[in-house]
């Protein structure tokens, strides 16, 4: 079977292919470089119960530019998919033009879940990503914080931005979820399909 492609479009072998590459680091980081402007980095091992086995530091997934950040390969690879059959298209439908930035709040952080005792985030393995909004082709923000209720465009976009990172996430945490995600969708690589 022919390995994960990026661009190629998604049928039902896809997330398949996906879950292969996803449990083998090099082939983690080979499909990545189809797609994302990223440098692989050594293991980060911060204390007892933090760090970042598949270190890649990121500045961009397809057309999309990020902010650099360090995060694991896999949440690299997954954001790629969700920009790609997600965040464009969902450009195009409701604003006729790509995107061209992903702005985010981060992904690692070795700390514990708020509002949890001991619970550590899913952060603090650089399993998830914050994304807090997008910048179009022509430069117009789109922001949850201050779009999420905003013009029947910037509402669409933001929903089926946020239905396609539960595609490509297993967790999707974001304004319906709670006040502490009211700016930002918490994608999240592992967990059992939450959707909000």
């Amino acid at each position: 079977m022919k390995e994960l492609v990026v661009t190629d479009p998604v049928t039902p072998l896809t997330h398949f292919k996906l879950r292969r590459v996803l449990n083998e680091p090099e082939a983690c980081l080979r499909v990545l470089s189809q797609t994302g402007q990223f440098s692989a980095m050594d293991p980060l091992v911060d204390g007892e119960r933090c760090g970042i086995a598949n270190r890649v530091s990121l500045s961009g997934v397809g057309s999309s530019k990020l902010r650099p950040l360090e995060t694991a390969c896999e949440t690299a690879l997954r954001l790629a998919m969700w920009d790609q059959h997600g965040v464009q298209p969902a450009g195009q439908t409701h604003f006729g033009q790509a995107i061209r930035e992903l702005r985010h709040i981060g992904s690692y952080n070795c700390r514990a879940i708020r509002g949890a005792t001991n619970r550590m985030s899913t952060h603090a393995t650089a399993a998830s990503i914050d994304i807090r909004g997008v910048v179009l082709a022509d430069g117009t923000s789109v922001d949850l914080l201050s779009d999420w209720n905003g013009s029947v465009a910037q509402q669409g976009f933001l929903r089926d931005v946020r239905d396609a990172g539960c595609q490509w996430f297993s967790t999707v945490l974001g304004p319906e979820y709670n006040a502490l995600h009211a700016d930002h969708f918490h994608f999240q690589n592992q967990g059992w399909g939450t959707c909000r």
